[in-house]
């Protein structure tokens, strides 16, 4: 049997508190529903059995011990938890928002709200998925590295451990011997070898769908810091084209790869039009270990007005329109059964490097499709609950708020109750420490029983 103090206890609850609070430091007090429309992280709840979604409060407040499964963030969405579109689950009230309301008219349910994920259609179990999924900016989907070309598809075991090594520590679950971070922890978690464009090489994805649908993003595919996956032919590997410092020399792609150019650089007569940026600061000199996401505010640059001048956008990536141009065709075919054809060269998904917000030109041109889809100009806000005052506070802290909270006359009633338990407690471990003997967790559960038979007695 293993042996415990009471000091390792107390060090392991204060251990479970402090994750806690880092896993859940927010307040879920609040339905979101009178927030309106807006970008928020949802949830699907198996449970109640209806393709709506509910807000991160009511997961936890309405549907805690419910199957659930995290949709993650999702544009312009109402949770549902507090309307009719529950109405099939009868036993259903929302506990946060108390009136019931109409169903939400506005919000958008696609395949995941079928518990449907990536182009393929296939469901999600964390259990047996051992791919990296990625999250579309523009249609918030889902999708398998595999099925972005990244990787070739690997069986649906389940993940394997990583193998112990002495040259490696551990940091939050990530693997970090001061190499590329992302890498090693996609290799590491998944069982799997580094993806074809690592994470720390890309700020965002947009799917093939969804760039069909924006103009300035076809105009753009391929181009430097626009990375597009694309193969020679059927039986060549898949290679990326758009890096800002291509790796093979005197190939035509990267003679039509460069250096990339800011937009304000031109404007304010730094870099003329045509000319290569100087490399120093240029995209993927310094990897990072996260993707920095470009937080906007007072002192960002970035412009949203349309410009008389001439069209900045690079010249086009001839290999990437053709590839463009099969999915187009084949998607608008009848007899077509998915956009992407089965010998395509390239499923045309495109991966935005850092900072793609203010590379993008600003003409009459270009500037239009942007407008369109506002988060490919500016970066979205997304709701987080407001921060749980009591998050982080020890057992007994979170005991003192609470008893302070009471009337007066309960309070008193609490703390001669506890007074009696701790007495009795006191009198049930006496006998321990009087004959130096270790107190098991049998003995624990002795006392509680006890206590357990004297109630139902009473």
């Amino acid at each position: 049997m293993t042996s415990r103090t009471l000091s390792d206890i107390i060090a392991t609850q204060t251990n479970l508190v402090q994750e806690a609070a880092e896993a859940l430091p927010f307040e879920f007090s609040q339905c979101t529903y009178s927030l309106g429309y807006i970008r928020q992280a949802v949830y699907l709840c198996h449970t109640c059995g209806e393709t709506r979604g509910v807000c991160s409060a009511c997961s936890v407040s309405c549907h805690t011990n419910h199957e659930q499964l995290e949709l993650f963030p999702k544009r312009h969405f109402r949770c549902d938890c507090p309307t009719r579109g529950f109405s099939r689950q009868a036993h259903h009230h929302c506990t946060l928002h108390k009136s019931s309301e109409d169903a939400n008219e506005k919000n958008l349910y696609g395949q995941n709200f079928k518990g449907f994920f990536c182009r393929c259609g296939r469901t999600y179990d964390a259990t047996t998925e051992r791919e990296t999924m990625i999250q579309c900016l523009a249609c918030e989907d889902w999708f398998h590295e595999s099925c972005l070309n990244l990787r070739e598809r690997p069986s649906r075991e389940p993940t394997p451990q990583p193998p112990p090594s002495t040259t490696t520590t551990e940091n939050n679950g990530n693997i970090d011997n001061g190499n590329d971070d992302d890498t090693l922890s996609e290799a590491s978690s998944s069982g799997l070898p580094p993806p074809l464009i690592t994470a720390s090489k890309y700020e965002s994805l947009v799917c093939s769908s969804c760039v069909l649908k924006i103009d300035t993003l076809k105009k753009y595919a391929g181009t430097p810091g626009i990375l597009m996956v694309i193969r020679d032919s059927t039986k060549d590997p898949w290679k990326v084209i758009g890096e800002t410092n291509p790796q093979t020399t005197g190939s035509a792609e990267a003679e039509r790869s460069g250096d990339i150019v800011n937009v304000q650089d031109v404007e304010s007569g730094s870099v003329a039009v045509g000319q290569k940026r100087p490399r120093a600061g240029s995209l993927g000199d310094e990897p990072q270990t996260k993707k920095v996401r470009d937080e906007g505010g007072e002192n960002s640059t970035i412009s949203t007005h349309s410009s008389n001048g001439p069209c900045l956008a690079p010249p086009i990536n001839q290999i990437a329109q053709e590839i463009l141009s099969t999915i187009e065709s084949h998607s608008s075919s009848p007899n077509s059964s998915s956009s992407i054809p089965m010998e395509s060269l390239g499923s045309g998904d495109l991966f935005l490097t850092e900072g793609f917000r203010e590379r993008w030109c600003r003409c009459n041109a270009c500037l239009p499709s942007l407008q369109s889809h506002p988060y490919l100009l500016e970066e979205e806000e997304t709701y987080e609950p407001p921060e749980d005052p009591d998050s982080g506070l020890s057992l007994e802290e979170l005991g003192l708020r609470a008893l302070q909270r009471l009337p007066r006359d309960k309070a008193i009633d609490g703390i001669r109750a506890f007074n009696e338990f701790k007495d009795e407690l006191m009198n049930h471990l006496r006998p321990f420490a009087q004959e130096d003997k270790e107190v098991t967790a049998e003995d624990i559960k002795a006392f509680f029983d006890a206590k357990l038979a004297a109630k139902e007695q009473r």
